[in-house]
């Protein structure tokens, strides 16, 4: 059977798939939490140089990775760094891409699918009777079967909103890159943004009752936007800004990677990549931090607000925000509004999460989508299973701590790094900059070749020697001894995963030595493939 060659049908298209990857769970949900967590305006000044310093040049980085990667024939990370790096190891680096984007797809789809049931609950006011924090918890607790009894009798509501979520995802992946993910994005993304404003406009109008709120407006924005410049010797909140990053702009997983390989050989990058985070962080920063901050300080004040984010994304997502929704006036129709928005974000990113696998076992072992589908399905839905049923125990955030943390920094670390010495400082430079509309200030070819590095470099360190670091984490410090088996089986089946997605691509790469194939053999001419696209 022939594979039919896919493609974007249009740049805006590209654009729009490219900032849903982006604009997820964590614009909404990890961002005001962690603002809210470092001292508001104390945290938006590194934010906003990690942004300029790491942010941006990686997206610029990966773009570039992947848009050569298409000319190569590869829309996976293990046969672009094979193309780049003339060495065994670059496929296996390329492999962790696989591993990272697929493992987080795992347990983000669950969290992505709490959203969808909320969304059901919003409209018919199912949590409107709790109107206090811990209520509104005891309700989230219950919906995900931590406690029985109280709201929810079993799992099983949950486990039919994952269903859903799960079967909506590959559904869209089925109909591939432009009539899936691209349709997708072109009618998810703009529904995101109206909600969003209709959101921000509705907290904007909200009058506060000084009986009954503990805030105002004018508090919840001055807390985000007040310059704090005595914390900024603290690295904790530096940390926590380059971790916001990386989480929001989706880098250091292989997803933008697997989106750029569908590109024309020379289309721009350049203007593509600012596009895409500046929507990100339109989305984030304007919208995200008027929604859940704001209205958090009205309804709880200020320190309460910084409390319950102590408490983590989800108590200020899941439980101060329908605590809000059930004492406002058309609460149903905001509430609804809120999740299905969490929601749209959620199912954006996670469809990018498994295209690059999906390509992997077209691309090397010459599957079909459907087929490709239907493996990476089962496998999803197995590996969900302990995620739902041991979340008490702590399963999910192993998942999450060394795939959506501290992996995204090692991987982005490696793919600079590799990038930059693969292809010298100048043909690097020369490859972001490949049939580019603007013009990058030069100022920034030494921040990707050095500035960039060291700043990943710092948090790899950090993160990994920090009291609440990696290893501290790995040694289960503070773990309960009643949830350390359960660590332990996430980590085993994390490895395990991580060793069959190797298994795959040294089998794959045998397949190729048998047919006498290199990577090299599918490169296009630099000069061929300029006269192909000026022709076109």
């Amino acid at each position: 059977m022939t594979r039919v060659k896919e493609g974007w049908n249009s740049r805006i298209g590209l654009i729009l798939a490219v900032a849903g990857n982006a604009v997820g769970l964590g614009n909404f949900l990890r961002f005001p939490t962690q603002a809210v967590e470092n001292g508001g305006g104390a945290f938006m000044i590194p934010y906003f140089i990690a942004f300029l310093l790491l942010g941006i040049p990686l997206m610029w980085v990966e773009w570039s990775i992947g848009r050569r990667g298409g000319r190569y024939g590869h829309h996976s990370t293990p046969g672009m760094f094979a193309s780049l790096w003339n060495h065994p190891a670059a496929k296996y680096f390329g492999a962790l891409g696989l591993f990272i984007s697929l493992t987080i797809m795992v347990y983000y789809t669950y969290i992505e699918s709490w959203t969808l049931g909320y969304s059901f609950f919003s409209l018919f006011g199912l949590y409107f009777d709790q109107n206090s924090f811990d209520g509104a918890k005891n309700f989230l607790q219950s919906y995900q079967g931590l406690t029985t009894g109280q709201h929810f009798n079993s799992i099983l509501p949950a486990y039919g909103f994952l269903m859903a979520t799960l079967l909506l995802n590959f559904w869209v992946l089925r109909r591939g890159v432009s009539g899936g993910i691209e349709k997708l994005a072109r009618i998810a993304m703009p529904a995101l943004f109206i909600f969003a404003a209709l959101l921000v406009v509705r907290v904007l109008t909200f009058t506060p009752d000084p009986l009954i709120h503990k805030g105002t407006l004018w508090e919840g924005f001055s807390f985000l936007w007040t310059p704090n410049l005595s914390v900024l010797d603290d690295p904790k909140v530096w940390l926590a800004a380059a971790g916001q990053i990386f989480f929001t702009l989706s880098v250091g997983m292989g997803t933008i990677h697997a989106y750029a390989s569908y590109m024309k050989p020379n289309e721009d990058i350049v203007g593509a990549g600012l596009a895409t985070s500046g929507l990100n962080e339109f989305a984030e920063v304007v919208l995200g931090g008027s929604i859940a901050i704001p209205i958090s300080v009205i309804f709880f004040g200020v320190a309460a607000t910084q409390d319950i984010a102590a408490g983590g994304s989800f108590n200020l997502g899941f439980v101060s925000m329908p605590v809000i929704f059930g004492t406002m006036p058309f609460g149903e129709i905001f509430g609804f509004l809120w999740f299905l928005l969490l929601f749209i974000a959620g199912i954006t990113s996670s469809v990018a999460m498994a295209q690059p696998v999906i390509a992997f076992l077209e691309d090397e072992f010459g599957w079909t989508k459907d087929r490709a589908i239907f493996v990476i399905f089962f496998l999803t839905f197995l590996c969900i299973q302990p995620n739902v049923f041991f979340l008490k125990h702590g399963f999910l955030d192993e998942f999450d701590y060394w795939t959506g943390t501290f992996l995204l920094a090692v991987f982005a670390l490696g793919e600079i790094l590799i990038f930059v010495w693969a292809l010298g400082i100048e043909g690097s430079w020369k490859e972001i900059n490949r049939g580019a509309n603007i013009k990058i200030p030069s100022i920034f070819k030494y921040i990707i070749a050095f500035i960039t590095p060291l700043y990943l470099l710092f948090i790899f360190i950090f993160w990994t020697v920090d009291e609440n670091g990696a290893l501290s984490v790995l040694a289960l410090k503070g773990v309960s001894p009643e949830d350390v088996p359960y660590r332990w089986g996430a980590r085993a089946l994390m490895l395990v995963f991580l060793a069959v997605i190797c298994w795959l691509v040294a089998t794959a790469w045998k397949k190729r030595k048998a047919r006498g194939l290199k990577d090299s053999d599918l490169a296009i001419a630099d000069t061929d493939m300029e006269l192909k696209d000026s022709a076109s």
